[in-house]
């Protein structure tokens, strides 16, 4: 069996230009309108294994928000750091973190590398390995051998976001990641960019979350995202405070608000779910939701967009479920949808459920 060592010598070998670096101020309009982080630990990302961790853990890694310093603040291992930072002097050729994505599997698009604060620990350079098992326990292993390289070595500083993007979409799909760091330091955050490769139902006729991140579901653009972020809203679950959902800022006079999803499958809509979980003083006045079906990502003045959802009063903290209310859905394929807020506030999530055309 191809030992842990050999493993990082062939990385090192493939070191090359496999990918393209993106300035920090584009990384956000690069990866986000079009993709989603396939290891947020909101999605259902977990750690499985790691070299070390001794300054700070590795789940830091996948925390959806950015980090955080607490100047003079300090463990009993040392500084705090709100990042994976492992010990100085490591005698491997790299520290590492395996970690299991949030989806069932999925097709890499780019990298990002984040060193905020750490300036003089930061990880001098970087890998990305990936595979695909049904095993968690044998690849969190450190002699497994199945991994094969999805961004060679790159170079990284202290203090500031690193992106790459891949040539193209990976060809195959992964399950696992295995990050390399050379030799040892800190990072504060790692997002990998991309598009879940779902399990559909075998049935044609059984309806599931069109919307859902898991499924391919993308939150394509927005009007406004102020407080919390458009992609939040194809998050499972219901989440933790009103800092996991989608929440604009507040505006004067008549206004809307508006964010388009494009759905993970093409299908008929049976129902649709809007939650205002924890949004108790600050959810919309009313919701309204469109739909279309379209070649490419429309914007949100596109002229096909057709009404499906009249303009509903809304409430703080529910679940609203759309079903009867729902018009123009019964035998019509859609491809994206536009949820409108009026005239702006809070959404935790907005499901889409309906079968597949």
């Amino acid at each position: 069996m191809e030992t842990y060592t050999q493993s990082l010598s062939d990385t090192k070998e493939m070191a090359g230009s496999n990918a393209k670096f993106v300035p920090a101020d584009l990384i956000d309009s690069t990866f986000k309108s079009q993709y989603i982080d396939l290891i947020s630990a909101p999605l259902g990302s977990s750690i499985l294994s790691f070299s070390d961790e001794w300054f700070a853990a590795a789940t830091n890694l996948i925390t959806p928000t950015p980090p955080v310093r607490k100047p003079g603040v300090f463990t009993h291992a040392g500084a705090w750091y709100d990042g994976w930072e492992t010990r100085r002097h490591n005698q491997e050729p790299a520290d590492w973190v395996v970690i299991r994505l949030g989806v069932a599997s999925g097709k890499i698009a780019g990298v990002e590398i984040d060193t905020a604060f750490f300036n003089g620990n930061h990880a001098p350079e970087i890998a990305i390995e990936g595979t695909f098992s049904t095993d968690g326990d044998e690849v969190k292993k450190k002699a497994y051998s199945g991994w094969e390289v999805v961004l060679s070595k790159q170079k990284c500083g202290p203090s500031q976001r690193h992106a790459w993007l891949l040539e193209k979409l990976s060809d195959k799909p992964y399950t696992h990641v295995r990050l390399l760091m050379f030799p040892d330091g800190g990072i504060a955050r790692f997002r990998l960019y991309g598009v879940a490769v779902p399990v559909f139902p075998e049935s044609a006729e059984e309806i599931f979350e069109l919307s859902a991140a898991v499924m391919g579901g993308v939150a394509i653009s927005c009007s406004d995202q102020h407080f919390g972020t458009k992609d939040n809203l194809l998050l499972p679950g219901r989440g933790k405070d009103m800092g996991d959902g989608w929440e604009t800022k507040r505006t004067r006079g008549p206004h809307v608000d508006w964010a388009i999803v494009r759905l993970g499958a093409k299908g008929e809509v049976d129902h649709i779910v809007i939650d205002t979980a924890h949004f108790r003083g600050n959810f919309p006045q009313k919701i309204q939701v469109f739909a279309g079906e379209f070649e490419q990502d429309p914007k949100h003045d596109d002229t096909d967009w057709v009404e499906i959802l009249e303009p509903q009063k809304s409430g703080p903290d529910k679940e609203h479920e759309y079903r009867e209310e729902l018009k123009d859905v019964k035998g019509k394929k859609y491809t994206h949808m536009k949820l409108i807020i009026i005239p702006d506030g809070g959404v935790k999530r907005f499901r889409v459920f309906g079968k597949r055309i």
